[in-house]
């Protein structure tokens, strides 16, 4: 699982799926898939966010997943 911040969700995501940047930790573990993301009005409380659930142990980001998305369905072209 990959927790990360972005000001620009769909380009970003585009650069996942077509690992524009090889050597990331997502293109070394395949993850192109989007399961799960959060809106926030102002970067910091993303930030905040994004530390806090990098902490997290992995069965609370599952949890977090199958509640909204229970089929663990590619959010990608819903953007």
């Amino acid at each position: 699982m990959y927790i990360g911040l972005t000001k620009d969700l769909k380009r970003r995501k585009y650069q996942h799926k077509n690992k524009i940047h090889p050597t990331t930790f997502s293109a070394r573990y395949n993850l192109d898939k989007l399961v799960y993301f959060e809106t926030f009005k102002n970067e910091e409380a993303a930030r905040l966010r994004e530390k806090r659930m990098k902490k997290w142990n992995r069965d609370w980001k599952i949890e977090l997943i199958e509640k909204n998305n229970p089929k663990w369905k590619d959010l990608y072209n819903n953007l």
